[in-house]
C-alpha cells in the first residue's frame, strides 16, 4: 500500500469461512492494509483495513457485497485519528505523568467501541492506550484512556455518544486519581 492511511473500515462477521472470503475480497477490491483479521469471541471474526479514504469505502463495500447472511456490523472512518492504530496494537506507553484519571468505555461490540475511540481522542487531548477487541470477553471490545480529569471526562462523554448512537453502550467510567497499579501491565 503506497497511499496514505487517512481512513480505517471495519466488518464484524458471524462466520469464519464467510469471513476469510470476505477478507480476500476486500484485499482484491482495493489498494488497502490488512490490519487485522482474526476470530474474537462468540465464534465471530473481524476484518479491519486502513488506507486512503476512497480505498477503504471500496474494500469495505466489497467486503459487505460478499459477507452473505454473516455481516453482523460495519463501519468506515474517515480521518480516522493516528492514535487509533498504536492503541489497537498494544504499543502505547505510558508513564506517570499519565495517571491524572482515568477513562473506560465498554461496548457489546468491537465496531462500536472502535467508533467510539475515535470520538473520544477528537473529543479532548486525551492518551487512548488500549482499544481490547473482544477476546476473553464475550464479544465485547472496551479502551482505556487517560489525561488530566476534565479532558478524560469529556473523552468518554463523547465516545459513549458515539457508541450509544448504535444503543451498544455497556459502561462509561472516569476514574479521578486511579491507583497507579491499575495502570501496572501498560507501563
Amino acid at each position: 500500500m503506497t497511499a496514505p492511511m487517512t481512513a480505517l473500515g471495519m466488518l464484524e462477521l458471524s462466520s469464519i469461512g464467510v469471513a476469510y472470503l470476505v477478507e480476500d475480497t476486500m484485499l482484491k477490491a482495493a489498494d488497502v492494509e490488512l490490519l487485522v483479521a482474526r476470530t474474537i469471541c462468540s465464534g465471530k471474526y473481524i476484518v479491519m483495513v486502513g488506507g486512503e479514504t476512497a480505498a477503504v469505502e471500496a474494500s469495505v463495500a466489497a467486503g459487505k457485497a460478499a459477507s452473505m447472511e454473516a455481516l453482523i456490523d460495519w463501519l468506515v472512518i474517515p480521518n480516522v485519528d493516528q492514535r487509533l492504530f498504536p492503541a489497537i496494537s498494544g504499543t502505547v506507553s505510558l508513564d506517570e505523568r499519565d495517571y491524572d484519571a482515568l477513562g473506560i468505555l465498554e461496548a457489546f461490540s468491537v465496531t462500536a467501541i472502535v467508533e467510539g475511540a475515535d470520538a473520544a481522542v477528537k473529543a479532548a487531548a486525551v492518551k487512548l492506550f488500549r482499544i481490547h477487541v473482544a477476546m476473553a470477553i464475550g464479544g465485547k471490545g472496551f479502551l482505556l484512556l487517560t489525561g488530566e480529569v476534565s479532558d478524560v471526562e469529556a473523552a468518554i462523554e463523547a465516545g459513549a455518544r458515539e457508541i450509544g448512537k448504535r444503543g451498544l453502550l455497556v459502561s462509561r467510567v472516569v476514574i479521578p486519581r486511579p491507583e497507579p497499579q491499575l495502570f501496572g501491565e501498560h507501563l
